[in-house]
């Protein structure tokens, strides 16, 4: 993280919890790896109160060699996918629709967008996303931030601790490509968590899904502008 970036987020740091430290096995990380028929992209998801526009959570799914999710301070699992320092490994379409289904709900929508990269900058993402190590509480969009700010193209983008800013940032690149997932869950997903890690009863399925102008940002109800 940059000095500046650094001095910033310490006090948050220090008044939250303590990072996660899970580390998955070598087999287990090779077992799960998911290799995506589609061309190199990175995407940005961001949870967005309905409410009020507000982020409320920020990760990053790489398309490189493998697809990965870099989900920083996320409390998202399944019992399938194996998780190194934040990185969930073997992200297929079944389990991104179970991931995004798990934070869409009647509080808040999930905002994807993604963007086509060169080969060069989503092996550069992964290797990032692998070496940033585990993610304090409420540091998500700073660290997601900081690993976007340092990938060619994307050094535009602000290193900030909050979603919404770095996703309207994001909205302003060129060729990317948004939609929202609406869905209208409990605001308490504990259940839905435990059906997808058990018993499978969830089927990764939303409400509604919006497709969002290139350069539109999300905010307040899904309002655009």
């Amino acid at each position: 993280m940059r000095p500046i970036l650094a001095a910033i987020a310490l006090p948050v740091v220090l008044a939250a919890c303590g990072a996660d430290n899970k580390w998955a096995s070598d087999a287990d990380v090779a077992r799960a790896a998911y290799v995506s028929p589609e061309p190199p992209s990175l995407t940005l998801y961001t949870a967005i109160r309905v409410s009020s526009g507000e982020g409320g959570h920020s990760a990053l799914m790489v398309n490189s060699g493998q697809r990965v999710m870099f989900d920083p301070a996320g409390t998202w699992w399944h019992r399938t996918v194996p998780e190194r320092h934040d990185v969930l490994y073997g992200i297929t379409p079944q389990l991104l629709d179970f991931y995004l289904d798990y934070h869409a709900r009647e509080t808040y929508y999930v905002l994807e967008q993604k963007i086509y990269v060169t080969p060069e900058v989503a092996a550069l993402a992964l290797a990032k996303v692998q070496a940033n190590g585990p993610v304090g509480k409420a540091m998500c969009a700073a660290n997601t931030s900081d690993i976007l700010n340092d990938l060619p193209g994307f050094e535009r983008l602000p290193q900030t601790l909050f979603p919404a800013r770095l996703a309207a940032a994001f909205a302003k690149l060129p060729g990317v490509e948004q939609r929202q997932y609406w869905d209208n869950d409990a605001d308490d997903n504990r259940g839905l968590l435990a059906d997808q890690g058990g018993t499978g009863r969830s089927d990764g399925t939303f409400t509604r899904i919006v497709e969002v102008p290139p350069g539109a940002i999300s905010g307040k109800n899904g309002e655009l502008r």
